[in-house]
């Protein structure tokens, strides 16, 4: 038989589209031809093939070969179809019988050798045989990632040899299903760790029931970022599908997902230098960017008007639509990105608005680095203070609520939402937002006018009503009332300041 067929799969954002691998052997001069867009690490794959045949104990075909890998109009890159190559020259020139791996999705990177090395992206190549219903032969290595699928059929295998004798029946390769490991969620830090900064914690706390993107603004050393760092100990885990999820967007960038901790949501902490690309992705060939990273879990940008306006600015899509779309002249890529904000910045360049170092105007050009669209898509604006010294004896003597007290109530209001809309309070849309929301004729009138007189914006106005009803859940009660409207306008520290600097 001069002709075999292999299936295999590509990589595509974090899709993983079925790849045809066709191998033919014809007459003429030695030569192998490779045609389907094959990007310069999949032609360069013709070498590596060679070497790790003849060093597996294969004959090397001296004849003109053709390798098609299809649908021709997709680009294919890395080194993850050189088994199925090497395995269809092998079954084209009669040394396996090619029925032996009918059906069978076959990837990994060979070395010369023959060893078969580990590739990145391997979930969702899981993923797809599993809907195909297809086992997946794969490198041993990517084994244990791989099984986070349950029910996929798994063939690991070391070696080209191992392979070899596989298919020749000689020795079967021992066949895995893919099993969900149980997760314990662990952390070493704790919200009763934090001293003080009652109003802050409340707010972490209104943020993680509702998944409320949060800004905290203060002086340096109150206790900002050891807030933001723990928000992930009073969140639920992820559910299972949530962090197959995640899991496969770290997977494609090849972090392979520890069957340990892959449940835990992941906390991302880019530098203020990061570029736009760096924040929702980018490249010629599309990758995910940190606000995809951060999926289901916590994006917090620490300094946030040290960020160039520009990069901010490109989060504004993201934190409505809850994706990201890539578009380059040869690909497209859909990335998940719907992560919850968490920053925090000083209120003045110097650090202090009372310092004394900042004049008022200093001041409002530090804050107008963040563009009003931008700062409307934040819900809760906490002001930290600093702690009296001589407060923090007394502080530290107080008995402070664990994270584990207050994940329970998080949890308990979550729940109430999911029941009642199917959704957390933050994803509420316009119509949904005024039927579980219904306020009395009297809230509503008090709202409109708080609203006009601190001329916020519409959108502005709707997130103050999603955080009202976040904060009745929190409190077991069935209707928003005037007290959730009110604490939920307490929530906006930079208006106050912008207040404040119009009177100087």
């Amino acid at each position: 038989m001069s002709l075999a067929v292999m299936l295999s799969r590509g990589s595509v954002g974090i899709d993983a589209p079925l790849i045809t691998i066709e191998v033919h052997l014809s007459n003429g001069l030695p030569a192998f031809q490779m045609v389907g867009l094959p990007e310069t690490s999949v032609k360069e794959s013709r070498d590596r093939v060679r070497s790790a045949l003849i060093n597996a104990g294969f004959e090397f075909p001296a004849k003109r070969i053709t390798v098609n890998l299809a649908p021709a109009d997709l680009p294919k890159e890395g080194g993850r179809f050189d088994l199925a190559i090497a395995l269809g020259i092998a079954a084209a020139s009669g040394q396996i019988d090619p029925q032996s791996l009918n059906n069978t999705e076959i990837v990994g990177e060979l070395a010369l050798s023959g060893e078969i090395r580990a590739i990145h992206g391997i979930l969702p190549v899981a993923h797809s045989c599993k809907h195909a219903q297809r086992p997946l032969l794969l490198p041993q290595d990517n084994q244990l990632e791989a099984a986070l699928v349950s029910d996929v059929s798994l063939l690991p295998a070391k070696h080209l040899r191992d392979v070899f004798l596989h298919c020749t029946g000689t020795e079967k390769l021992a066949v895995t299903q893919g099993n969900v490991p149980p997760t314990v969620c662990q952390y070493d830090e704790d919200m009763a760790d934090i001293i003080g900064q009652s109003l802050a914690k409340r707010a972490l706390e209104i943020a993680a029931a509702g998944r409320h993107n949060i800004l905290f603004c203060g002086p340096p050393g109150t206790g900002k970022t050891m807030l933001a760092s723990r928000l992930l100990t009073i969140l639920p885990t992820l559910s299972d599908e949530e962090a197959l999820e995640v899991a496969t967007i770290h997977s494609v960038m090849g972090k392979p997902a520890s069957p340990d901790t892959w449940k835990i949501r992941q906390f991302r902490q880019p530098h203020h230098t990061s570029s736009a690309a760096a924040l929702v992705g980018g490249g010629s060939i599309p990758r995910p960017g940190e606000v995809s990273l951060a999926h289901k879990g916590v994006l917090f940008l620490d300094e946030l008007p040290e960020f160039n306006r520009h990069v901010l600015d490109v989060l504004r899509e993201p934190l409505e639509a809850g994706k990201v779309c890539i578009s380059r002249a040869a690909s497209q890529a859909t990335f998940p990105a719907q992560f919850q904000l968490v920053a925090a910045m000083n209120p003045s360049p110097t650090g202090s608005m009372d310092d004394g170092r900042s004049s008022a105007d200093q001041i409002l050009r530090y804050l107008n680095r963040l563009s009003g669209p931008f700062l409307d898509r934040i819900d809760l604006q906490v002001d930290v203070p600093q702690i009296n010294p001589a407060d923090l004896r007394r502080l530290e003597a107080q008995s402070k609520e664990t994270s584990k007290t207050i994940r329970r109530r998080v949890l308990d209001a979550q729940q109430r939402q999911y029941h009642r809309q199917n959704t957390l309070n933050a994803h509420l849309s316009g119509a949904l937002l005024k039927e579980v929301c219904n306020l009395m004729e009297s809230d509503e009138a008090y709202l409109h006018n708080a609203i006009d007189t601190m001329g916020l914006s519409m959108r502005a106005y709707h997130r103050v009503l999603r955080v009202s009803r976040t904060l009745a859940d929190l409190g077991g009660a069935e209707k928003v009332s005037a007290m959730h409207i009110k604490e939920a306008l307490s929530y906006r520290a930079l208006d106050a300041i912008f207040a404040r600097l119009k009177q100087h």
